[in-house]
């Protein structure tokens, strides 16, 4: 696997160091030739997240999708804290998620107008080339792929995830996330965007700009900061050659922030208020990354998805909080 292929490797790779911030995937960061309302989408992945809800806590590699009580709670409060305030959070959905006994809470999210993607079965890693390399799971128990290559692993996940959605919960999917986020997007495996395209999929999230998040522990500096806005350049939607549209994230990520670097709640905030606000000014794209199973700890009274309904509503007809697939509609209409 490439060193920067997914976002577990980022992790890695900037609690070593520094994150080479500002690297440009030449032509992708396309500037609008007029500025336009600023679209911000809260968008929230149905994952449990190794290291919560206390440290030491990693057998969430193998059980991604078996979501505890305190997440499942918090999703639906987030998305009512939202709601209230004009707004809709985009979900992605784990598969494996639909195995449990009690999904209501997921119906009562799409009840709400609150929309859900696929986020593959078992989290797999996409770029993988090899059957173990797709998933932890699988290399605890290499027999439940036996005789499968990569390729044929992560298709029927991404298929399975649509089937299980309409058949136990009755959600049309919407969209798709790729679990991690990679530098490149799928910029250099044309093999993936095309196996998304025939599973259906016009719109795909997978790019995560690299960007500096400073040391461990310690308060971010201006230049950690700077460095996270500049990053929001190289978040902006782009079409792939074969027409699919991607709409990366937008650092900083929760689990970047929280988990790799001990940020504080405060540093966190200051962090979106600035990119938030950059996308403001520009009439850009904001794209929040988040995990509830990682906020239902870090942030228990939802400040950050406060913080960005509060920013987006006092911007007026400059800015609005949308989902990713308006974001994409606006990127077919410019097409």
């Amino acid at each position: 696997m490439p060193v920067d292929s997914t976002r577990r490797q980022f992790l890695t790779a900037s609690a070593a160091g520094m994150v080479t911030a500002g690297a440009c995937l030449p032509g992708i960061a396309a500037k609008p030739k007029e500025k336009r309302k600023a679209q911000i989408a809260i968008t929230l992945d149905l994952e449990m997240s190794a290291q919560y809800p206390h440290e030491g806590m990693t057998e969430w590699n193998y059980q991604k999708g078996n979501l505890d009580g305190p997440t499942k709670k918090y999703s639906v409060d987030a998305a009512r804290v939202v709601k209230q305030r004009g707004g809709r959070i985009h979900f992605f959905c784990v598969g494996r998620v639909l195995e449990q006994p009690d999904i209501s809470w997921l119906q009562e999210l799409a009840k709400e107008g609150h929309p859900i993607g696929n986020h593959t079965y078992d989290h797999v890693n996409v770029l993988a080339k090899e059957a173990q390399q797709t998933q932890f799971r699988f290399q605890r128990a290499p027999w439940l792929v036996a005789g499968k290559t990569a390729r044929e692993i992560i298709r029927e996940n991404v298929r399975v995830t649509t089937i299980a959605l309409k058949k136990r919960a009755g959600i049309e999917v919407n969209g798709f996330r790729t679990p991690g986020g990679f530098y490149s997007a799928l910029t250099d495996r044309e093999d993936v965007q095309d196996l998304l395209k025939e599973a259906g999929f016009s719109w795909v999230s997978s790019m995560y700009p690299p960007h500096l998040s400073g040391k461990r522990g310690e308060a971010p500096g201006t230049e950690v900061y700077e460095s996270i806005v500049e990053a929001q350049k190289q978040a902006q939607p782009f079409r792939y050659p074969n027409g699919v549209i991607e709409i990366p994230m937008s650092p900083i990520s929760d689990v970047t922030a929280f988990r790799s670097k001990k940020w504080k709640l405060d540093w966190f905030l200051e962090a979106t208020r600035r990119s938030v606000a950059w996308a403001i000014e520009t009439g850009g794209v904001f794209d929040f990354l988040a995990h509830p199973s990682c906020l239902v700890v870090e942030d228990p009274k939802f400040q950050i998805v406060r913080l960005i309904c509060e920013m987006v509503n006092a911007a007026g007809d400059r800015a609005e909080i949308t989902t990713l697939d308006r974001i994409a509609a606006r990127m077919g209409e410019a097409k």
